[in-house]
């Protein structure tokens, strides 16, 4: 865990001189790239430093404890080293989830498309409902959300709706969101209280990079035909 930990803070450190470096600020698609992996770094970084700052607080707590013949203070010492250790156990529980491998589109943008399905007009409301949702999550996050294109149902709902949400983080925390989703309840067509099931699906894809592509002129062949 130690030599991870190391890792990482060494890696934080080579990225952030690295982009105090001009030459990798005048070149815009580095800087973005290496600001993307220092972001992805820093909730690793704080959770080390914790991690190393506790285990020190617990090393002096536990040698004053050898040297302490008070026994008034040898209880505070012993139940701040409880709480010492109980801290180091989370911190430590929280690190190892935090440096497994991550999917490298997880810091990208999404574009994610609802599209009503099985139940009419009450589908296209449960669509309605869920991008509102959606929406209301980015905004607690500190995201945009960008409407691309939707068509919209009679009674407000809608058939279909394809948004961008722009932020750090945004795929990685919609992309499990993917799929059929259901819903049982009595919609507000209904006038005899009976309850309908509803589904609709939910696509979800990180934003594409732009790609500068290059074909050389070697490369192409152009063929003349006259017309007869």
């Amino acid at each position: 865990m130690q030599e991870k930990i190391q890792r990482i803070l060494k890696e934080y450190e080579d990225i952030n001189q690295q982009l105090s470096n001009p030459e990798i600020s005048s070149d815009p698609k580095k800087f973005k790239d290496l600001s993307i992996k220092l972001a992805g770094l820093e909730e690793v970084r704080g959770l080390a430093e914790n991690y190393i700052q506790t285990t020190k607080e617990l090393n002096e707590s536990g040698e004053l404890l050898k040297s302490e013949v008070d026994p008034d203070m040898i209880t505070m010492a012993e139940e701040e080293i409880k709480k010492l250790r109980e801290n180091e156990a989370d911190i430590k529980k929280k690190l190892e989830v935090a440096l497994l491998p991550k999917d490298p589109n997880d810091n990208k943008n999404v574009i994610i498309e609802i599209r009503a399905g099985a139940g009419g007009d009450e589908a296209g409301l449960f669509a309605a409902n869920l991008f509102r949702m959606y929406q209301r999550y980015s905004e607690v996050k500190g995201y945009k959300t960008e409407i691309l294109s939707s068509n919209r149902s009679g009674i407000g709902g809608y058939k279909e709706i394809i948004f961008m949400i722009k932020g750090q983080g945004a795929y990685q925390n919609f992309k499990y969101e993917s799929g059929v989703h259901r819903v049982q309840r009595v919609p507000e067509t209904e006038k005899q209280g009976r309850i309908h099931t509803s589904t609709i699906t939910v696509a979800v894809l990180p934003e594409a990079e732009e790609v500068d592509l290059e074909i050389n002129p070697s490369d192409l062949r152009i063929d003349t035909f006259c017309a007869s």
